[in-house]
């Protein structure tokens, strides 16, 4: 492992880029190069980003995908790139598409041939998808809606004080795609799962998970089966979708410091 690799951390819906900043002070430590830029329209805080709503509306999968490749083409290298939620998707497509050497998928939204759609994940959604004019627009989630999505593992006080800290309004395009992507020929959601050429990838699931419920995620990894490139999963059985950014992020982050030295990264 070298000290010029870059690692790429990619937020998902409704979270802030600055949430990663333990993480990144963790890699910077291990001796690499973090970086977290938001997705487009993101402000550089979380209060700006409140502010300017409007401007990160209208956002699909394609676009902050697209963002993303620019970034890595300022680069000049194939990142390792680490993702969670709908950032865990993009980090999938970048490592598919030959844009990163390695991907980490945390709790990742769904992509194109998953099948299963819990009743968690649908209740989930609903404050984008229950209104098909959200497909154009920026969306916040309330704090109860952000105590069942991201911090029902966690005590209601802690839910709280990370909603404050890190919620941000989210397009709600993603959401609409990715719910279509299995009746859609062409979506956005989809990722070359039998590519055998590209980097190694870890998915991880979270146990108690209701936005990316565990099922998901490890449909998302089964879709793997047919690439002889490494493909690995991990479970955390008791946690929820605030994984990367509540009070037990380290285990996690760990973890994945820990693949990526056995792969060789």
């Amino acid at each position: 492992m070298s000290a010029s690799i870059p690692v790429l951390f990619i937020h998902g819906l409704w979270i802030h880029s600055s949430s990663w900043q333990n993480w990144m002070d963790l890699y910077e430590k291990a001796g690499y190069r973090a970086l977290a830029p938001g997705w487009p329209g993101d402000s550089d805080t979380v209060a700006a980003t409140r502010r300017n709503a409007d401007a990160v509306g209208n956002r699909g999968i394609d676009d902050i995908t697209a963002s993303y490749v620019r970034v890595v083409e300022q680069l000049g290298v194939a990142p390792i790139v680490v993702g969670h939620s709908f950032g865990g998707l993009i980090a999938q497509k970048l490592l598919a598409d030959g844009h990163a050497s390695a991907a980490v998928a945390i709790d990742p939204g769904q992509i194109k041939g998953v099948k299963p759609l819990p009743f968690a994940q649908i209740r989930s959604g609903l404050p984008v998808l229950s209104r098909p004019g959200n497909k154009h627009k920026a969306v916040s989630l309330t704090r109860k809606q952000f105590r069942y999505g991201f911090g029902n593992a966690i005590s209601q006080g802690e839910s709280d004080e990370l909603y404050e800290l890190w919620t941000i309004p989210g397009p709600g395009k993603p959401l609409f795609e990715a719910s279509a992507a299995n009746f859609s020929k062409n979506s956005p959601a989809a990722v070359d799962t039998g590519n055998s050429n590209r980097g190694p990838l870890l998915i991880i699931g979270g146990g108690k998970d209701h936005i990316v419920p565990e099922v998901v995620a490890k449909a998302a990894y089964r879709l793997y089966a047919g690439s002889n490139a490494v493909t690995d999963y991990q479970s955390f059985p008791d946690r929820g979708h605030s994984l990367v950014f509540d009070q037990r992020w380290r285990e996690v982050a760990d973890h994945t410091l820990d693949w990526l030295r056995r792969q060789g990264r």
